[in-house]
């Protein structure tokens, strides 16, 4: 597995192999790491918001808001993440119910495009989470705010 691969497939040909429960439960899988991504995205946030305004030098300013965004974005990208696994799970209750058994090639299309997703939405969330802990680093150590992280 390569370091930026993200995917939680066991091998290449899971997707067109696999059957229906095996399905279900990686898209499960994927919704519960999806809610803990949002839950660490609040508390990235809240961690932004709350040292920001004692930063002072325009630099530091700059970057904290960049990475804000990022997470912010990340945030937006979460959500729009659960609201598609949602759909994909009732597409999934059709297709073991059988209303969508002629459909089964465009799921397992949609799951690899679901699955793809998720991936690049989780390398973004390790790289912004990893800046926002590199420039809160130095925040901390150039703006002298080591003493607010006691509180």
């Amino acid at each position: 597995m390569v370091m930026t691969d993200f995917r939680a497939r066991p091998k290449a040909e899971f997707i067109k192999e696999t059957n229906w429960q095996e399905l279900y439960v990686l898209t499960k899988h994927w919704k519960s790491d999806l809610l803990f991504y949002k839950d660490d995205l609040k508390f990235l946030h809240h961690l932004i918001d709350k040292y920001f305004i004692w930063i002072t030098q325009k630099d530091n300013l700059e970057e904290v808001q960049k990475v804000g965004k990022g997470i912010l974005d990340d945030t937006r990208e979460c959500e729009s993440l659960l609201v598609k696994i949602e759909e994909h799970l009732s597409h999934l209750t059709s297709l073991v119910e059988g209303s969508l058994e002629n459909n089964s090639v465009e799921f397992r299309e949609e799951h690899q495009e679901l699955e793809d997703e998720i991936a690049k939405f989780v390398k973004e969330v390790r790289e912004n989470r990893k800046e926002l802990f590199t420039i809160t680093e130095h925040v901390l150590e150039s703006e002298q705010l080591a003493h607010l992280m006691e509180k």
